[in-house]
């Protein structure tokens, strides 16, 4: 083989990705001896310690395992995943939204601290991902640099440093965007509100994903809006001849997507399809509300493309988040929202003045000392392994018949069961057994997915995993 010429941190992820290529397209079999370290280290012309990494890093995965006195083995290949889910047709109805009782009743769980919880229905990523110590730092600095202290209100629209750093990471996705576009709002669902208001009135239709982020259902029943629900396939999200479909029996006012890894499906919709569907809401004058909370978080070489890249009209009003990547409690949300960015702003005003000082200080001082491209590069490699790892035990432990999606970023997979079970049920007997999961019934307005529930793969796979998804299984199969 011909000498691999990487820098040295980066040679071993190379080694692996070409060995995870040919166990995926079987060129190794499960079953199949590796090469020894030191064949490989010979094969490629790297060190000892090089060959060690790449299949450490394989072993991390779950696709390869090592025996005792014997070398390292296939353990797995991705033509193993189950069937994707299927995509549901909701009726193409206007409908008003109640889904608050029952996300009150699971909420507390979601959220829960107990210690003894296993809990798969966060939607953030764990703690130890997160890079606590240097978040710290920049707390401090501002709290010893900041003439008043960080206890004077702030700028209505945001704080300029980090209005300016959200502008800087705009070019990840292509965006030139200056800091005076930008809102700074307390999380991400404050700006899908915030945007919300700023295009319509009570009684409005929008128009939205389904299954969807109950937050964004949330939302829309708090502003008396109602919703169509537009079916969305797990792979590449929304379907544009159903919203084509109901542009023309309705007057929709907005339309909200996730195309980036949407919640729950973790489906990203291809570029060219982005492109397709801002042309169609730009041909109607529609705005639409796109949420890229997760766009960051992305699996492959490249990061998707934003709707916001292809709007030339102002009427895509970006919004997103540090909640997803760095500090979820910190609370720092944004929105860059074209033409309607005066009513944006004078919407924040009224609703809280202004978003907390501290926190977007040292967020501001992070995004420019504390290496969040870094960061970002090791989030990305644990949870691409954590998500094969929970998708292999899903095949390992749940029944044959379930489907499960396939997402290239973000962290949490769409599960569908067989018909008889009824996820809410699933989750009343997982919390006997002190796992937390959330019931797809939620991501909907109109009552779907009653067999299907949401799975965060955000924990780093350990024991305390693998029990969990084992008596999850376990749980499934008597249901049945």
């Amino acid at each position: 083989m011909t000498k691999v010429t990487t820098p040295a941190d980066h040679l071993y992820v190379q080694v692996a990705e070409g060995l995870e290529k040919m166990i995926s397209e079987d060129v190794l079999k499960i079953g199949d001896k590796l090469p020894s370290v030191r064949m490989l280290s010979d094969e490629y012309g790297i060190s000892m310690g090089t060959a060690f990494q790449a299949y450490y890093h394989l072993e991390g995965k779950g696709l390869i395992e090592s025996r005792p006195k014997s070398g390292y083995y296939v353990r797995f290949n991705q033509r193993r995943f189950r069937d994707l889910p299927g995509v549901v047709q909701p009726a193409i109805l206007s409908h008003e939204v109640s889904v608050k009782e029952m996300i009150a009743s699971i909420y507390s769980d979601i959220a829960s601290d107990n210690e003894k919880v296993i809990n798969f229905a966060l939607a953030v990523p764990d703690i130890s991902l997160l890079p606590a110590a240097k978040i710290n730092k920049s707390v401090m600095h501002v709290l010893r640099h900041s003439k008043d202290h960080c206890i004077s209100y702030e700028h209505p629209q945001g704080h300029a440093g980090l209005r300016k750093q959200i502008a800087k990471l705009s070019f990840n996705w292509g965006g030139k965007i200056q800091p005076e576009e930008v809102v700074i709002t307390s999380g991400g669902l404050e700006a899908i509100t915030t945007c919300l208001r700023a295009v319509t009135q009570p009684g409005d239709t929008v128009a939205v994903e389904s299954p969807n982020y109950f937050g964004i259902y949330q939302a829309v029943e708090s502003l008396g809006l109602k919703v169509v629900e537009i079916p969305a396939s797990p792979v590449d999200g929304l379907d544009l001849n159903s919203l084509k479909q109901a542009i023309q029996q309705f007057n929709i006012k907005a339309c909200v997507v996730i195309p980036n890894f949407n919640n729950p499906l973790g489906s990203c919709m291809p570029d060219e399809k982005k492109k397709e569907l801002v042309a169609l809401i730009t041909k109607h004058h529609i705005p639409l509300i796109e949420d890229d909370i997760y766009g960051e978080l992305y699996f492959g070489k490249k990061r998707p493309r934003t709707c916001k890249y292809y709007d030339t009209k102002g009427l895509v009003m970006h919004c997103s988040s540090l909640s997803k990547s760095l500090a979820p409690g910190y609370r720092i949300g944004w929105t860059i929202p074209g033409k309607y960015l005066d009513t944006v702003k004078q919407i924040k005003r009224i609703q809280n003045i202004s978003s907390p000082t501290l926190t977007q200080a040292a967020m501001a001082h992070y995004l420019q000392h504390g290496r969040y491209e870094y960061h970002l590069k090791n989030i990305r490699k644990a949870l691409h392994t954590q998500c094969l790892r929970y998708m292999q035990a899903i095949v390992e432990y749940f029944p044959e018949d379930t489907k499960v999606s396939r997402p290239a970023g973000g962290f949490v997979l769409w599960v569908q069961l067989n018909k008889k079970i009824n996820s809410f049920k699933l989750r009343v007997e997982a919390m006997k057994h002190h796992i937390s999961i959330v019931p797809g019934k939620i991501f909907s307005g109109s009552g779907n997915y009653n067999n299907c529930f949401r799975l965060s793969f955000g924990k780093p796979w350990d024991d305390n995993a693998d029990y969990g998804m084992q008596m999850l299984g376990r749980i499934i199969r008597k249901m049945i």
